[in-house]
């Protein structure tokens, strides 16, 4: 019988998926592994560092909605890459990891770059708290089965990440040629909500005086988006989003509220306090949108009655008591509690002010933001440059952002396009994230212009990030929002301590100090522009986005705080407060 070797196997498997891409680096562990990539359809996309693989890895899931694949190497190789997998664990998106280990039959003795020390190696231990599962390959005969299970765990339920481990000696052994005995379900059924509990959420919305719905990133259909939006035209209720929710509805929408919690706003604050009904759809209450769960500032359950919806049971009432709770897919729900909302009032309602208000609320915020984004200050003021950037960018853009002014500032301020997305860490809200995500979303969508928007920490956490867009020929337009800081620490330092220490690049003469980011983007074959004028951006934009190239962007721009309406507990921490319990 013919035989191939497990590798050859292996790629015939992930073929058989869909796979398109694996992102990651080479070791002495995988390299079978690559030969076997090399003839196959499927791209592998190389990168300089484990942690910038994992994070592109990430983009292309999100951007697609497929899972993506990331391969690894043994010991530091994939120990580099777990701050990448966790921000993909932790924001629910699906994540294959392969990962190269050592011999299978050196187990115990230490060979070349096992990690351990005080006890045996057991590398996948280093992935369990956030993975949904890891697996240990121990016989080549198991590898199809357990590369099944983990593209089935991933993408189901709640997606995640999930690693399979194997030591390097069964990627050369002799297996038959892989022939589609693992295939993947054809038809994977979404767990719905029962009648009963649809009716008794109906009765309670339409009983409700102050209904609210609050939505998280896990409702990110567009079926799910429609039947959100049916129900709420159809009940007039207004509509709240956590960070991971912006974009699900168009800023514009008239009963959307905004974002709550920390960096969100006081009109939202006054619905979500004052709600008597609120319906949760696929959202964690994160402690940042949430005010510290604070009852003060912006979620108050109870007297609120809370309605929460997840397809993960351990998300049900983890923060907050529950009315209703009901483990379901959010489309499935939505559809079975509109129509029996419909059944049960079959005329529109109409609550009196309540567009005007958020309207209002809406343009205010936003009016604001464009008034100070009119500014010719230079260093140049954040709001300058999200308004520019709002001017240049076409209307399907894809904004993948990193932490800090560029993911706070654009969730409050910045008026996304109705037809536009954006990206960003959420859970671990990782510094770093933007550069080499961006890339992953390039690929996945070579179509549509997407900016990587940074601050210079980001940038200088991920610099592998721009030779991997030009090798990949992926015209990533990196917005460097450079402070020449951690800035938004900066700020908590300083409001808190009086000072920023710690936080601040400076050169060994005490001075500000950053790199050349346009520089580097040339030295690395991208374009490079240098914005030495206010005037200087939006010019540096159009040509980027006009040519379709890599392109770096430096940006000056002062370091101003974005505005924290909300409350988070940590500065209660700093001030020496806290809460009786703890004391």
């Amino acid at each position: 019988m013919t035989t191939v070797n497990a590798a050859e196997a292996l790629v015939a498997q992930l073929e058989s998926y869909g796979v398109e891409h694996v992102f990651g680096t080479c070791g002495h562990t995988n390299i079978a592994l690559l030969d076997a990539l090399g003839p196959s359809p499927i791209e592998f996309v190389i990168a300089r560092h484990e942690q910038a693989a994992a994070h592109a890895a990430d983009g292309y899931a999100r951007a697609t909605g497929r899972p993506g694949v990331l391969l690894t190497h043994v010991g530091p190789g994939m120990m580099n890459a777990v701050t990448g997998v966790a921000t993909a664990a932790l924001d629910s998106v699906p994540l294959v990891v392969i990962t190269g280990d050592i011999p299978s039959y050196y187990h115990g003795r230490h060979p070349h770059q096992e990690v351990n020390l005080h006890a045996d190696a057991d590398q996948t231990a280093v992935y369990r708290p956030f993975c949904k599962r890891t697996w240990e390959v121990q016989r080549v005969q198991d590898l199809p089965r357990v590369t099944e299970r983990a593209f089935f765990t991933a993408t189901s339920g709640r997606p995640g990440t999930v690693l399979i481990n194997i030591p390097m000696d069964l990627f050369n052994r002799q297996v038959t040629p892989y022939a589609g005995e693992h295939p993947l379900p054809g038809h994977l059924g979404r767990p719905g909500l029962d009648e009963a509990t649809a009716d008794r959420i109906a009765e309670a919305l339409l009983e409700a005086e102050r209904p609210l719905v609050y939505f998280g990133g896990g409702l990110r259909g567009s079926e799910a988006r429609g039947e959100l939006l049916r129900l709420a035209e159809h009940l007039d209720i207004p509509l709240a989003h956590s960070l991971m929710g912006k974009g699900v509805v168009p800023d514009r929408h008239p009963l959307l509220l905004g974002m709550p919690g920390f960096w969100g706003l006081e009109t939202t604050h006054e619905h979500t306090k004052g709600a008597d009904v609120v319906l949760a759809l696929a959202t964690r209450f994160a402690e940042t949108d949430a005010s510290s769960w604070d009852a003060a500032h912006t979620w108050n359950f109870p007297p609120s009655r809370l309605i929460q919806i997840d397809i993960d049971p351990a998300e049900i009432g983890r923060n907050y008591p529950v009315h209703i709770g009901a483990v379901a897919d959010v489309e499935l729900a939505l559809r079975k509690i509109g129509a029996s909302v419909r059944a049960r009032q079959t005329t529109a309602i109409t609550r009196p002010g309540l567009r005007e208000t958020i309207a209002a609320a809406r343009t205010s915020v936003f009016e604001a933001a464009r008034e100070a984004g009119r500014s010719d200050d230079f260093p140049l003021r954040p709001q300058r440059i999200l308004a520019d950037l709002r001017d240049a960018l076409p209307e399907d853009a894809v904004l993948v952002t990193d932490v800090g002014w560029n993911k706070n500032g654009v969730a409050q301020c910045y008026e996304l396009p109705g037809q536009g997305r954006f990206i960003t860490p959420g859970g671990a809200s990782t510094m770093g994230f933007g550069p080499a995500a961006a890339v992953g979303v390039q690929i996945a969508r070579p179509d549509r212009v997407v900016v990587a928007l940074i601050g210079d920490g980001g940038m200088s956490a991920q610099l592998p990030a721009v030779p991997m867009a030009v090798e990949q020929g992926a015209p990533v337009v990196f917005v460097v929002m450079n402070n020449r800081a951690h800035g938004t620490i900066a700020d908590l330092q300083a409001s808190s301590f009086g000072r920023s220490y710690g936080c601040e690049f400076t050169d060994a003469e005490g001075r500000p100090y950053s790199p050349d980011f346009a520089q580097y983007g040339r030295s690395c074959g991208a374009d490079g522009y240098t914005v030495a004028v206010p005037s200087e951006l939006r010019k540096a934009l159009d040509d980027a986005i006009a040519r379709r190239r890599p392109a770096v962007l430096d940006v000056p721009m002062v370091n101003e705080p974005v505005p924290t309406p909300g409350h988070w507990n940590i500065k209660d921490i700093y001030a020496g407060h806290f809460p009786a319990d703890t004391v």
